[in-house]
């Protein structure tokens, strides 16, 4: 398990120093085209204290898909604001319940224990993939917004702890069933533990292989529906931003995201590098955006853009407005032409926060000409 990365004191002092002196070199190059100064979250607790998105330097709004209005729509658009939906795609919360088909199965043939706080799915069953594609279009039909950004796509974990939650899944029949005839194995009859421990043990590989064609599958078909729907909104991706080998390469291993897989079919990647929840110093946000920036232009002359969100919110801890700062300014870095923050409420609540995003997200739009 790799543990969360240290930095000698002189360099945090160095790295800080120059943040302080000056915006990132990304933010200095107007040549780099920063295009979206975001916040994710409702909008109401800036516009309760009188704010107006423009005054701010937003220029984008991402609220979850049950949260949004017509009339949200419709003022975020008077203030120069585009709108984003974030849609929980994989979290299986609440439906497992009364849907008992669809609850993940592990290596043990038990269902699987909530993680954290987060309850996954089986991705491969039937009923739930109809629910959400449903959900996914009704939501486009329903609105008039800029694009849609997928959210818990990953088969059952959770990830945003020092110490993540990475169980064995899904081994329920349905999920065997697709392996099977994807990856033409003969899976030997048994229990489900001993069809677990076969698959493990020999055919491990295939079986990494299927689970990411299984996410990417969900991606495909929301672009599809998106395609189809409203063909000029972007199809982004909220996601784990592990490299290749952190926690024995569980990003791919346990997760199932595969970037080379990915970036076929999603516009906009959005690390989620929430440094503080992560148990990382706030100067990793700009090392992983840049690692990443260098991973997603592998092989591509046109590689997907990319907006990290950071971490604003005070939880676990408080983050002062200076982490904050490096946290804002760090997801600037790399090849990022965009960045937002979690949470909108975090920022209206907390006066020296934003007064960094106002500061950073005018200079951001004078540089821009926006």
């Amino acid at each position: 398990m790799k543990l969360p990365r240290k930095y000698p004191l002189f360099s945090i002092l160095f790295v800080i120093g120059l943040a302080n002196l000056s915006l990132t070199s990304c933010e200095r190059s107007p040549e780099k085209g920063i295009e979206i100064r975001g916040i994710y979250g409702d909008p109401k607790p800036l516009w309760d204290k009188g704010f107006k998105l423009k005054q701010l330097g937003v220029n984008a709004i991402f609220v979850h898909s049950g949260a949004i209005n017509k009339d949200m729509i419709v003022r975020a658009r008077a203030e120069g604001a585009q709108v984003f939906a974030e849609f929980a795609t994989l979290n299986g919360k609440n439906y497992v319940d009364t849907h008992p088909e669809a609850w993940a199965i592990n290596e043990h043939g038990e269902r699987v224990e909530a993680a954290s706080w987060f309850m996954g799915v089986c991705p491969t069953e039937p009923g739930f993939k109809k629910y959400r594609t449903d959900q996914l279009r009704n939501l486009l039909l329903e609105y008039d917004i800029d694009g849609v950004w997928m959210d818990y796509v990953h088969w059952h974990a959770q990830f945003e702890d020092p110490e993540p939650i990475l169980p064995e899944t899904c081994f329920c029949d349905h999920c065997l069933d697709d392996c099977s005839k994807y990856s033409n194995l003969e899976i030997p009859k048994g229990i489900t533990a001993q069809k677990a421990e076969w698959i493990l043990n020999s055919q491990n590989t295939a079986w990494r292989t299927w689970r990411c064609k299984v996410i990417y599958d969900w991606t495909l078909d929301f672009k599809g529906i998106m395609t189809q729907v409203k063909p000029n909104a972007l199809l982004g991706l909220y996601h784990c931003p592990w490299d290749d080998l952190e926690f024995n390469g569980a990003r791919i291993r346990i997760l199932g995201l595969d970037y080379e897989l990915l970036k076929k079919t999603i516009d906009v990647f959005s690390p989620m590098v929430y440094h503080q929840r992560m148990g990382r110093d706030p100067l990793w946000v700009q090392e992983n955006i840049e690692w990443f920036s260098e991973k997603l232009s592998e092989g591509s002359s046109n590689p997907p853009k990319i907006w990290p969100i950071v971490q604003a919110h005070n939880e676990p801890g408080i983050i002062s407005a200076q982490e904050f700062e490096t946290a804002l300014k760090g997801g600037l870095s790399g090849k990022s032409t965009g960045v937002m923050m979690f949470t909108t409420r975090s920022i209206a609540e907390d006066v020296d926060k934003r007064e960094v995003m106002i500061k950073l997200y005018n200079q951001l739009k004078e540089q821009s000409g926006q």
